[in-house]
Protein backbone atom coordinates (compact mmCIF):
# COMPACT_ATOMS: atom_id res chain seq x y z
CA UNK A 1 0.00 0.00 0.00
CA UNK A 2 2.73 2.29 0.85
CA UNK A 3 4.34 1.30 -2.59
CA UNK A 4 1.45 2.47 -4.91
CA UNK A 5 1.25 6.01 -2.35
CA UNK A 6 4.57 6.59 -3.49
CA UNK A 7 4.31 5.89 -6.97
CA UNK A 8 1.03 8.61 -7.08
CA UNK A 9 3.31 10.78 -5.15
CA UNK A 10 5.83 10.97 -8.02
CA UNK A 11 3.36 10.39 -10.63
CA UNK A 12 5.30 7.07 -11.75
CA UNK A 13 3.03 5.85 -14.60
CA UNK A 14 2.88 1.85 -14.41
CA UNK A 15 2.94 -0.29 -17.75
CA UNK A 16 0.19 -1.18 -17.03
CA UNK A 17 -1.27 1.89 -17.97
CA UNK A 18 0.92 2.21 -20.57
CA UNK A 19 -0.07 -1.20 -22.35
CA UNK A 20 -4.01 0.02 -21.72
CA UNK A 21 -3.52 3.27 -23.40
CA UNK A 22 -1.43 1.87 -26.78
CA UNK A 23 -4.13 -1.19 -26.63
CA UNK A 24 -6.92 1.61 -26.79
CA UNK A 25 -5.23 3.69 -29.34
CA UNK A 26 -4.60 0.32 -31.48
CA UNK A 27 -8.49 -0.02 -31.34
CA UNK A 28 -9.12 3.29 -32.06
CA UNK A 29 -7.43 3.23 -35.48
CA UNK A 30 -8.44 -0.30 -35.98
CA UNK A 31 -12.23 0.68 -35.52
CA UNK A 32 -11.70 3.77 -37.87
CA UNK A 33 -9.93 1.71 -40.40
CA UNK A 34 -6.83 4.49 -41.21
CA UNK A 35 -3.60 3.21 -40.79
CA UNK A 36 0.16 5.02 -40.79
CA UNK A 37 0.18 6.11 -44.55
CA UNK A 38 -3.74 6.92 -44.79
CA UNK A 39 -2.39 9.51 -41.25
CA UNK A 40 0.67 10.50 -43.05
CA UNK A 41 -1.09 11.57 -46.09
CA UNK A 42 -3.76 13.80 -44.29
CA UNK A 43 -1.44 15.34 -42.12
CA UNK A 44 0.61 15.99 -45.50
CA UNK A 45 -2.65 17.50 -46.74
CA UNK A 46 -3.83 19.81 -43.53
CA UNK A 47 0.08 20.72 -43.33
CA UNK A 48 -0.82 22.12 -47.29
CA UNK A 49 -3.73 23.64 -46.51
CA UNK A 50 -2.85 25.53 -43.07
CA UNK A 51 0.21 26.45 -44.84
CA UNK A 52 -1.74 28.79 -47.00
CA UNK A 53 -2.12 30.95 -44.65
CA UNK A 54 0.13 30.62 -42.05
CA UNK A 55 3.56 30.46 -41.38
CA UNK A 56 3.66 27.18 -39.14
CA UNK A 57 6.26 25.12 -37.34
CA UNK A 58 6.55 21.85 -39.07
CA UNK A 59 8.82 20.32 -36.60
CA UNK A 60 6.07 20.69 -33.81
CA UNK A 61 3.02 19.60 -35.09
CA UNK A 62 1.31 16.71 -34.02
CA UNK A 63 -1.87 14.96 -35.38
CA UNK A 64 -3.31 12.37 -32.90
CA UNK A 65 -7.25 10.67 -33.07
CA UNK A 66 -8.93 10.94 -29.44
CA UNK A 67 -11.83 8.43 -28.92
CA UNK A 68 -14.43 8.70 -26.23
CA UNK A 69 -16.90 6.38 -25.37
CA UNK A 70 -19.38 7.55 -28.28
CA UNK A 71 -16.90 9.07 -30.90
CA UNK A 72 -13.08 9.60 -32.39
CA UNK A 73 -11.64 13.09 -32.93
CA UNK A 74 -9.09 14.17 -34.93
CA UNK A 75 -6.87 16.59 -33.24
CA UNK A 76 -4.02 18.69 -34.93
CA UNK A 77 -1.34 20.43 -33.24
CA UNK A 78 0.46 23.20 -34.49
CA UNK A 79 2.13 26.67 -33.54
CA UNK A 80 1.44 29.05 -35.74
CA UNK A 81 4.41 31.53 -36.56
CA UNK A 82 2.67 34.15 -37.97
CA UNK A 83 -0.24 35.22 -40.35
CA UNK A 84 0.48 35.42 -43.96
CA UNK A 85 -0.72 38.72 -45.13
CA UNK A 86 -2.21 39.15 -48.93
CA UNK A 87 -0.27 40.02 -51.69
CA UNK A 88 -1.55 43.60 -52.92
Amino acid sequence: MLKELIKKLIGHKSSKNTAKKRLQFTLVYDKLEMNDNILNELQSDIINVISRYFKIDKKSLGLKVKHDKNMSALVFNTPILCVKREKA
